[in-house]
């Protein structure tokens, strides 16, 4: 009988193949690890030359932003200087067209002077006619005095102003001494300028609204003409209309009120005016009027234009008529 050999399943050869089998496992897993950590680095490198490059496209977008927004800035400071100018120009050419008209007002004033004048030497080298005049007693010299209450009118216009220092011209202040001198008593006394402004004040109307005549209040009157720098408009008839108004009181049967005008002229048409007057002073059954109205005309157009220019014909024209009406007398100064 042969004898057999016993056998083994594990024998050592068996495991010799095993671990070798492991082990080239093991080695293609290390050798497949390395390679993809490879490829991740490239790719991350890769990642991150497109973020760089990206970073910098966005650092350029942000540069030309800024460019835009001061283009823009400066486009906007461009637009508001632009605006400007052209308002600047515009008011620059309002002014000049003002100037113009202004030039052509006073060449039609001239040119109107000029035609008074030619009419004036015309009418001069005409042969007077022989008219006989009406049987009309003659006017007394110099103004009524007959009034206790007096309210004084000066149109305080630049006109009646001396240029040298912008007060009223010293000849006003001594018409009005004058005038204050020629009544010695009154019981009331009134000042107002053009424009109907009560230059001392007044406390209410009819007899309340009188200042009482004390010497004090004559150099009063003085020290406030030669202070009194409101102007006024070429035009006394305001002054006139708010004497009549507020200081004549028909409840004092005593009071003879009188109104001085002073002024060098008149810029508007006289009908409304006499028209108005005559309802603020309206005459009664005999004629006579309740105030007196005078008034002194100062020849500042003469002085300044060498002709009587229409304003202060309009003036002079104005005042005769009224003064006429209403019981008083016009006076005409020749010089300053």
């Amino acid at each position: 009988m042969i004898r057999r050999r016993s056998t083994h399943t594990f024998s050592m050869s068996f495991l010799d193949c095993i671990c070798c089998g492991f082990g080239a496992i093991i080695l293609i897993f290390v050798l497949t690890i390395g390679s993809r950590e490879k490829e991740k680095m490239e790719v991350l490198l890769q990642l991150q030359r497109e973020l760089a490059a990206q970073l910098a496209e966005m650092a350029k977008l942000r540069s030309a932003e800024e460019e835009m927004k001061r283009v823009e800035r400066q486009v906007t400071d461009l637009v508001v200087e632009s605006r400007r100018t052209n308002a600047e120009t515009r008011a620059l050419l309002d002014d000049m067209d003002n100037q113009v008209q202004r030039q052509k007002a006073g060449l039609q004033a001239l040119l109107a002077d000029i035609d008074d004048l030619k009419k004036e030497l015309a009418a001069r080298q005409k042969k007077p006619e022989i008219k006989l005049l009406p049987d009309i007693k003659p006017t007394p010299v110099g103004l009524p005095t007959e009034s206790n209450y007096i309210a004084i009118v000066i149109d305080t216009s630049g006109s009646m102003r001396d240029p040298n220092h912008g007060g009223l011209w010293p000849i006003v202040i001594r018409k009005v001494d004058e005038v204050l001198d020629s009544y010695p008593a009154l019981e009331g006394f009134q000042l107002i300028d053009g424009d109907g402004r009560f230059i001392l004040g007044r406390r209410g109307a009819g007899t309340e609204g009188w200042i009482a005549d004390t010497p004090d209040l004559r150099d009063t009157i003085k020290r406030s003409l030669r202070r009194y720098n409101q102007d006024s408009i070429s035009n006394p008839v305001p002054g006139i209309f708010n004497a009549l108004r507020f200081l004549y009181d028909k409840d004092n049967p005593k009071m003879k009120m009188g109104i001085y005008v002073f002024g060098d002229e008149f810029i508007e048409t006289a009908d409304p005016v006499i028209r108005r007057l005559d309802e603020l002073n309206p005459a009664d059954e005999n004629g006579n009027r309740k105030v007196v109205i005078n008034a002194i005309g100062f020849p500042t157009t003469i002085r300044y234009t060498f002709s009587m220019g229409n304003t202060g014909l309009k003036f002079a024209n104005l005042m005769r008529t009224v003064t006429y009406q209403h019981g008083g007398a016009f006076i005409a100064l020749q010089d300053l």
